[in-house]
């Protein structure tokens, strides 16, 4: 699967970046999806930071492994310093559903890069873990993007400047992994995988678009 030591420490680095951002969603879906806006968004909040923090937990014993060869298990307290900002700063309910369709969208993207690439490997057995939740888990976001989008007021501009401000991140982030040639030399991801505009495409159009952004 990896037949370098550099491969190996790359692929290793974009483990821990998924788990980091999916370990801080997790914790923001308790902390602020309390406070959602009914009692179903709450529940599903809380369902869903459940199993944000499984995906995270899998990929760092992961991670783990690949660095030490083990299978020893240690509890997650703490990122390892990879999260991205804008999911950091998440505080409020509109971040956090811009956080959450933003992030999981990319995530989306990518693995089903790593995966289709890499057909038997442990790559596509250990993200096809996750596969269907993740993909219950843009349902979700992009469920209640469209509500906000379509809301009254200044809610739809709020959440397009918070989009934006992941999306900046999540952006700059594929667009250096779709570029790192150790992935690539190590055949962990295609040559020209298109991360950045197929992220793009998957997005609802008004966000895509960025007609959002500057409304009032």
């Amino acid at each position: 699967m990896v037949n370098s030591t550099n491969g190996n420490i790359e692929l290793i680095t974009l483990i821990e970046t998924i788990a980091d951002n999916k370990f801080i969603l997790g914790d923001r879906l308790v902390e602020v999806g309390v406070s959602g806006p009914d009692l179903e968004a709450t529940l599903a909040a809380i369902a869903m930071a459940q199993s944000e923090l499984g995906h995270a937990r899998l990929l760092y014993n992961w991670g783990t492994n690949l660095k030490s060869g083990k299978g020893s298990k240690k509890e997650v307290k703490e990122q390892t310093g990879k999260a991205f900002g804008s999911i950091v700063q998440i505080g409020e309910w509109i971040q956090l559903i811009a956080g959450l369709y933003s992030m999981n969208t990319a995530l989306n993207i990518l693995i089903t890069a790593l995966t289709s690439h890499q057909k038997g490997s442990e790559i596509e057995l250990q993200f096809n873990k996750l596969a269907r939740e993740q993909l219950e888990h843009i349902l979700y976001s992009k469920n209640w993007a469209l509500k906000l989008l379509n809301d009254g007021g200044s809610i739809p501009a709020r959440f397009g400047r918070a989009f934006k401000l992941c999306e900046q991140e999540i952006t700059t982030w594929l667009k250096q992994v779709e570029n790192n040639r150790v992935l690539i030399e190590n055949e962990i991801l295609p040559v020209n995988s298109n991360l950045v505009n197929s992220y793009k495409e998957a997005l609802i159009p008004r966000l895509r678009d960025g007609e959002i952004i500057n409304a009032r």
